[in-house]
């Protein structure tokens, strides 16, 4: 009997659309809006401008070979370790094959790599928050382009990409991107937070946030956008990708609440700030686990994530002294190990989705376990190599002066508001 072969479906396609159109409103406004509000006034462009400009630089880099790096499965082989296990290789380079008449599951290939290319805009544009307010601008996109190459692109492969990659084989558990996009980011931002150093008059010198309503609407339309992040991970319209939208709003609201609390209790009063951090440590936990956790889990996996990353965000911070200045490390790279260990619980338990066939709950969360020790590796070597031969070479951070002076006038030569 023939294989039928695979043919796009109308409702697959248009939902994956909506997806990618979400996922790219996350970076850029939602990103770009929630750093520039906790930014001081004189930095705030130059964050708005980083947001924008790795959107443009990473989507002309996954046209000419970031796609293929990531997807590329040609000589991959499953069980054998070789150079394929780790990255793809040139067969599709400039989009090659990628025709109106490939596919992939159901909808056009032209589809799946842009949704793909929006994941890869955000990773790198997250980091922009640990360094805020002291790089220089072609720093920044030396920096872009180099990790996008030796760090996110593998990374992609190694996970998503299909049998004989590396922890595709190790049955690793990552719906939408606990390892491949926020532990990956926020190992990144720690490192180049710690590389770079502290901000001028850090941490006696206060630097509150310039403008939270700004912050509060990025956070809100990360909330939104972060929808077609996990729903449309799926790659179908289906009972997937409404699981996955369900769990991601009670994970989210959970988080909020959690962190609020806690800082309700520490700190004597809530803040918008506070629980705006706490939606998005929800939405960077419950992101591995959207394709396999029930409504009980994601509570599970919100209120854990909340609690955990007010307490990195805050007592840790302080407690070590890095200056991770909008606190990548605290909310993406805790955030998204907690959600990447629970992933392995709540897939086997609390109404998740099950685990395959002779998989217990123990098993699968030591793969998680390895997954995520193996994630802060490969970004935390990778990166450290990348900034240390950048900072050897075209030095990664702005004069004294021009420090104080803000980046907005130093870097771009303009203002964020008219005075």
């Amino acid at each position: 009997m023939e294989q039928a072969l695979p043919s796009i479906d109308s409702g697959d396609t248009a939902w994956m659309i909506v997806a990618t159109a979400l996922v790219l409103l996350m970076t850029i406004p939602g990103l770009a809006l929630l750093y520039a509000g906790m930014v001081r006034v004189k930095n705030a462009l130059s964050v708005l401008m980083q947001c924008f400009a790795i959107t443009a630089l990473v989507s002309v880099l996954w046209v000419v070979y970031g796609y293929s790096l990531a997807f590329d499965t040609a000589g991959m082989a499953e069980g054998e370790i070789g150079l394929r296990s780790f990255v793809g290789g040139l067969d599709k380079a400039f989009m090659s094959g990628v025709t109106v008449d490939s596919i992939v599951a159901t909808i056009p290939e032209s589809v799946f790599a842009t949704f793909q290319l929006t994941f890869a805009i955000i990773t790198p544009a997250l980091i922009v928050g640990a360094f805020a307010e002291r790089m220089k601008f072609a720093a920044l996109l030396a920096f872009t382009a180099l990790w996008f190459t030796v760090v996110y692109a593998p990374m992609t492969h190694m996970v998503w990409s299909g049998p004989g990659a590396l922890m595709w084989d190790w049955g690793v558990l990552d719906f939408a991107g606990g390892t491949v996009v926020h532990i990956n980011a926020g190992v990144a931002g720690l490192v180049a937070a710690l590389v770079i150093g502290r901000r001028q008059g850090y941490p006696g010198t206060a630097m509150p946030p310039h403008n939270l309503p700004f912050t509060v609407v990025g956070a809100a339309l990360l909330w939104v956008g972060w929808f077609g992040f996990n729903a449309g991970s799926a790659v179908a319209a289906n009972g997937t990708a409404g699981m996955a939208m369900l769990v991601t709003q009670v994970a989210t609201a959970a988080a909020a609440l959690s962190w609020m609390a806690f800082e309700w209790a520490a700190h004597g009063k809530p803040s918008a700030l506070g629980i705006a951090s706490g939606a998005i440590a929800g939405l960077v936990a419950i992101t591995p686990a959207a394709g396999t956790a029930g409504p009980a889990g994601a509570l599970l996996i919100g209120t854990s994530s909340g609690v955990l990353c007010f307490l990195a965000a805050t007592r840790l911070k302080r407690l070590l002294g890095y200056d991770d200045s909008l606190d990548v490390f605290g909310v993406h790279a805790v955030g998204g190990i907690v959600g990447a260990l629970l992933t392995g619980v709540c897939a086997g338990a609390l109404g998740g989705a099950g685990l395959a066939d002779g998989v217990t709950i123990g098993g699968q969360v030591w793969v998680q376990l390895k997954s995520v020790l193996f994630t802060i590796a490969w970004s935390g070597i990778g990166s450290f190599i990348i900034l240390k031969l950048l900072d050897a070479t075209m030095g990664l951070r702005v004069s004294r002066e021009q420090e104080v002076e803000g980046l907005d006038l130093a870097l771009h030569d303009e203002r964020a508001y008219n005075q």
